[in-house]
Formats: structure tokens, C-alpha cells, sequence
């Protein structure tokens, strides 16, 4: 006959035995379990060598869990970089005009202070300066040829004054309001200049042609003794513009005379500097009360 299936355990001394066991082990698990906590309240240092076994033998472990932990950052980083590839590259293009923008802003302002310098450093020969100013407009599609200065009489500036950049004369002050001044450029059909050759002082005079570039006519007929590549600089004759300033260089020849391009173009002029109109006179003068 087959034993009842819930057979309680007082009918069999092993079970008992067993169920003893088991409590016995709990209660001194326990109180083992109760001690080792009071030990590690009272000193945290005692069980440090055991912790540090612990550690090392949990760590190839923990070296396979953060190589699969790294790995698998790394594949989500790819995954999120193939889906936003697009979004990147048009920061990137973003970025990049940015960049090219700050460039050409930081070589303009270069070559703004290479001119501000040139036009610090004119000659010592030449009469001091009224105003430095700006080009603010010029004429260029126009059969005259004028331009504004951002000067005025508020600054000294009056009729007739030269105006030179630090590559050679630009033009003459035709009419001056308070704060702008409008000059008459040596490019123009109306502006003649007295000039001289500056390898041997040959005198002429320097008309504007209404393109860009001068005539260059010669006082003395006869056989044309220019060639291309003559430099011609204002003489002083007549008072209005100090000589020695440069004008302009021979790029073909005519029968009495040249083609001469201007070395001093205002549209690549930004700052120009007002000179008083050639007195000789006034001119020693002022070099006399210089320090």
C-alpha cells in the first residue's frame, strides 16, 4: 500500500533531523551574518584585503562587461551618426561659410591696416596733412569722374585742397560741405595736372581721359622721348599740388605724348589724406614750426 502523499515530518526522525539542521544553520548564519556587520560599523578598514580579493577575482568580469558596454556604445554612436549624417553635413557647410566669412573679414582688415600705415608714413617732404578720411563714393560709369570724402569744413577741408592715397594723388577738393567734401579725380576730363618725369624732371601735364587712366602730354614738341613704363609724379608747378607726388605710369605712347595708367585708383582707396593747396612759402613755413 503507497505511502499518503503530505506525510507530515513527525512521522520520520530524518526530517526532523533535516528541518533542525536547516534552522540551527539559519540562526547561526545569521548571527555570523549579525557579527561580520557590527565588525565593518565598528571598523570599515577590517575586511579590506577581503574586498580587495573580491575585486580582482571580479575583475575580468567587469573588464568583459565594460569592453561590451564601450562596443555597443560605439555601434548605437554609429547608428545615430548614419541617421544623422545629413544634419551633420549641413552644419558642417554651416560652419564652414562661417569660417570663409571671418577669413575674408580678417585679410580685408589686414590689408585696411597695411593702407592705414602706407598713408601714416607719406613722406616727410610733404606738407602736413588737414584730415585723413574715407572714400565713401566714387564715380565709375560716368563720363566725369568724381568722388565724397566723409570730411568736411567742419574739418578744415576747403575747395582746391589735393587729395592723395599712399599710392599717389587721387584728385583735388572741388566743393566741401560741413561734414563731406566732393573732389574733382585726376581721371577726369576736366583735370589738368602739372607733372614731370621722374627719372629726368621732362615737363608736361596730365590730363584725365575719362576711363581710368591720363594723357600725358609733353610741354616741348618734337621727337617723343617716352617709353612704356615712365613714371610721372606732380611737378608743383603753378602752386595747388606738392611736387614729387606720383601720378601715374606710361602704358603706350602717342604722338605727342603717352597713355599713362594712375597708380592711385579710388575704388581700391579706402582712406585718403587732405592736403593744404602748394604754397612754397606757406609750405617752409610749416616746416620751420615742425618739432
Amino acid at each position: 500500500m503507497a505511502p499518503p502523499p503530505n506525510r507530515r515530518s513527525g512521522f520520520s526522525r530524518r526530517a526532523q533531523y533535516s528541518n533542525f539542521i536547516a534552522y540551527v544553520a539559519g540562526a547561526a548564519g545569521a548571527l555570523l551574518g549579525a557579527a561580520l556587520l557590527m565588525i565593518a560599523f565598528a571598523n570599515p578598514t577590517a575586511f579590506a584585503s577581503l574586498r580587495g580579493l573580491g575585486s580582482d577575482a571580479a575583475r575580468p568580469v567587469g573588464n568583459v562587461a565594460a569592453g561590451t558596454r564601450v562596443g555597443g556604445q560605439g555601434l548605437l554612436a554609429h547608428i545615430a551618426a548614419y541617421f544623422n549624417a545629413a544634419q551633420q553635413n549641413a552644419d558642417l557647410k554651416r560652419e564652414l561659410t562661417a569660417a570663409k566669412v571671418r577669413l575674408v573679414e580678417s585679410e580685408a582688415q589686414v590689408e585696411e591696416n597695411r593702407r592705414l600705415k602706407a598713408l601714416l608714413g607719406l613722406t616727410e617732404a610733404d606738407p602736413r596733412p588737414v584730415a585723413y578720411a574715407r572714400l565713401i563714393a566714387s564715380s565709375a560709369a560716368s563720363t566725369r569722374r568724381f568722388a565724397t570724402l566723409s570730411v568736411g569744413t567742419g574739418h578744415g577741408i576747403a575747395s582746391g585742397m589735393p587729395v592723395r592715397a599712399p599710392e599717389g594723388l587721387v584728385g583735388r577738393v572741388l566743393e566741401a560741405g560741413q561734414s563731406t567734401a566732393r573732389i574733382l579725380l585726376i581721371t577726369d576730363g576736366e583735370s589738368v595736372v602739372p607733372v614731370r618725369r621722374a627719372s629726368d624732371s621732362l615737363p608736361g601735364f596730365a590730363q584725365g581721359r575719362a576711363d581710368g587712366r591720363v594723357q600725358i602730354r609733353l610741354i616741348s614738341l618734337g621727337i617723343n622721348p617716352l617709353k612704356r613704363g615712365d613714371a610721372f609724379v606732380t611737378s608743383g608747378s603753378g602752386g595747388l599740388y606738392p611736387p614729387g607726388m606720383p601720378i601715374a605710369v606710361v602704358e603706350s605712347l602717342t604722338r605727342d605724348g603717352a597713355v599713362a595708367r594712375v597708380l592711385a585708383d579710388p575704388a581700391a582707396s579706402d582712406y585718403v589724406a587732405v592736403l593744404p593747396a602748394w604754397v612754397p612759402q606757406a609750405v617752409a613755413a610749416d616746416a620751420a614750426n615742425r618739432p
